[in-house]
C-alpha cells in the first residue's frame, strides 16, 4: 500500500491569509500546507480520503489521473469543498464518482451541491454516487475499510479509517474506547495535531503523542497541522524516533 499526503494543513491552510508569522513566511516548503487529504493506492485500487477546496491543485500536483472512490471523514467545508472537481474524473472514467459518507455527511453534500442531485440537472455538473457507511466495515472493490468513529466537537462525529495496517484519523479530539480497539495493531497511524496548546475540537501535539504511545505503532505521522504548531524543522526535533510531521507531497508505504 502506497500513501501520498495530498495536504497536511487545517481549514485555513498554511500560510494563512494575511499572516506574517515565522511559519507563514517560512521558505521551507514543508511549512506550506494545503487542506488535509491522503491518496491511497493498494493493488489496483486508488482511494482519496477527503476532498477539500484544494482537491484540484492536489490532483494536478501529484499527476493523479484516476481514482476509484472518495472517503469523507465529516462534513466541514475543508473536507468536502472540492467535490465539484470530480467532474474531470467523470469525464475521464466515464462514470459517476463513488463517494462514501455517513448519513449526516450525505445530507450535507446533497445540501451543498444541490445542483448535482436535481432530477433535471444541466450537463456538466459533477456526477456523484453517494454510498452510505456506518460503524461496520465496507469494501471498495477488494479494499476492506473499517470506519473508526471519533469526536470532533460537541455533537459532531468524524470518521477515521483503518485499511489493513494503516489507520488515518483527522479532526478528532477524542476517540471512544470501543473505537480505539479497532486501531490497535496498526503498524502505521496518521493522526491530527493542530498545535502544541490544547484545543477544544482537535488533538494538540501532546494528545496525539500520548495516543501514539498507547497504540504503539511502528510509525506515526502527524497531520492537520496549523501555523501555530511551529516550524517543521524545529518541531521534528522534539518528536520520538517513530513519529514524524507529515508534509504535503510526502510519500510512505505500508510494506
Amino acid at each position: 500500500m502506497n500513501i501520498i499526503f495530498l495536504g497536511t494543513g487545517t481549514s485555513q491552510g498554511v500560510p494563512v491569509i494575511g499572516c506574517r508569522c515565522p511559519v507563514c513566511t517560512s521558505g521551507d516548503i514543508r511549512d506550506n500546507r494545503l487542506r488535509s487529504s491522503i491518496f491511497i493506492e493498494s493493488g489496483n485500487q486508488r482511494v482519496v480520503v477527503d476532498c477539500g477546496p484544494d482537491f484540484r491543485q492536489q490532483m494536478l500536483r501529484e499527476d493523479i489521473r484516476a481514482i476509484d472512490a472518495i472517503l469523507i471523514t465529516h462534513e466541514h467545508k475543508d473536507h468536502i469543498g472540492g467535490l465539484d472537481d470530480v467532474r474531470a474524473f467523470n469525464f475521464i472514467l466515464k462514470r459517476p464518482m463513488d463517494v462514501y459518507a455517513s448519513t449526516p455527511v450525505m445530507q450535507a453534500i446533497r445540501r451543498e451541491y444541490a445542483y448535482a442531485f436535481r432530477e433535471k440537472s444541466y450537463p456538466g455538473v459533477p456526477e456523484i454516487n453517494l454510498k452510505r457507511f456506518g460503524n461496520r466495515s465496507f469494501s471498495v472493490e477488494a479494499l476492506n475499510i473499517i470506519p473508526v468513529r471519533a469526536e470532533h466537537y460537541q455533537h459532531i462525529t468524524v470518521y477515521g479509517f483503518r485499511i489493513g495496517d494503516l489507520t488515518y484519523i483527522t479532526d478528532a479530539v477524542a476517540i471512544p474506547d470501543k473505537e480505539m480497539m479497532k486501531i490497535y495493531g496498526s503498524k502505521i497511524i496518521i493522526i491530527n495535531a493542530l498545535r502544541k496548546r490544547k484545543h477544544y475540537a482537535h488533538f494538540c501535539l501532546s494528545d496525539a503523542l500520548d495516543l501514539i504511545g498507547e497504540l504503539k505503532p511502528e510509525r506515526a505521522y502527524i497531520t492537520h497541522i496549523s501555523h501555530q504548531m511551529g516550524l517543521h524543522r524545529e518541531v521534528e526535533t522534539e518528536l520520538p524516533d517513530n513519529v514524524k510531521l507529515a508534509f504535503d507531497g510526502m510519500r510512505i508505504s505500508s510494506c
